[in-house]
């Protein structure tokens, strides 16, 4: 009853899945460490931190009983500029950061899960933490790895945030037979990805990455790499859009021009972008990769 309880508030509050696992080695562990021995992985050297928290998520909170994985939907439409640019979709620049929104939601959950265990303690994981979501989140019964390495939500797709709750409230965990990956022997993503980052099903060179070089990367982007943007200049869809589980919208107006944003200064950035996703890569990389993309 309890479960069901809060997989309908869950959903009331706009999150479209929501699974229970065990606070225990993630399924997936061992892939990842063998990934990430023999991964180019740039700048992201964080991701070699903190083996022991992720091996037991039990250190994450002190009587720790459940991890509930969450799937919230973003639009299926590219924010653009008048003049052209995109951005990925997940990065809603008209909109604040999903960090900050969807951590007031997970916090509304964690309320909630107070009223049905009242002695309860939780946390909210919005990519604050070394926990391998999207593992869990499989184990769960939520969604499978797709060979793009996103998850994907059966009915809906990919174009989806993914949240932790971590509580010491003692859901029933349900047996969730982990749902078979159904890419079949599609490799859309693997074929078509600008960079060839995508090396194989689940193996992703992430030096290569689109998303990485545009977001994450301390350099600026070299000429050959520019080539391969398109007309996108944070982030990079294509593994996804190409993707037969995902419907694609046009793209909408939702930034200021290319060329006013290569002539804000740290103030105006502030002002337009300073609580959006924008703000993680900030104002002289944006500019970096429009540069990058107008001198093709």
């Amino acid at each position: 009853m309890s479960n069901q309880a809060f997989i309908d508030r869950a959903k009331e509050l706009g999150f479209i899945a929501a699974g229970f696992s065990k606070p225990q080695t993630p399924a997936h562990l061992d892939f990842f460490l063998s990934w990430l021995h023999h991964a180019e992985i740039g700048d992201m050297t964080y991701l070699k931190r903190n083996t022991g928290l992720r091996k037991d998520p039990r250190r994450l909170l002190d009587g720790l009983q459940t991890i509930v994985s969450l799937a919230y939907p973003y639009p299926a439409t590219k924010p653009s500029t008048p003049d052209g640019y995109n951005a990925s979709r997940y990065s809603t620049p008209e909109q604040e950061d999903y960090h900050l929104r969807l951590r007031r939601l997970g916090k509304e959950l964690c309320t909630f899960i107070k009223e049905i265990f009242p002695e309860s303690h939780s946390r909210v994981c919005v990519d604050s933490a070394p926990i391998l979501e999207r593992s869990f989140a499989v184990t769960s019964g939520i969604g499978f790895f797709g060979k793009n390495n996103m998850l994907i939500v059966p009915g809906y797709g990919s174009y989806c945030f993914l949240i932790e709750i971590l509580t010491t409230a003692q859901f029933s965990i349900p047996f969730a037979r982990e749902i078979e990956n159904r890419c079949g022997s599609c490799t859309r993503c693997i074929d078509t990805c600008p960079t060839e980052a995508l090396k194989a099903p689940f193996c992703i060179d992430v030096s290569q990455c689109l998303s990485y070089l545009t977001i994450e990367a301390r350099h600026d982007i070299d000429t050959k790499m520019a080539k391969k943007m398109g007309n996108t200049f944070f982030g990079c869809d294509v593994c996804q859009e190409v993707c037969p589980f995902n419907k694609q919208d046009a793209p909408t107006v939702s930034m200021p021009p290319a060329d006013t944003i290569m002539r804000m200064k740290a103030p105006d950035f502030k002002r337009v972008f300073g609580k959006t996703a924008f703000e993680r890569a900030g104002l002289e990389k944006l500019k970096s990769n429009i540069k990058a993309l107008l001198n093709q």
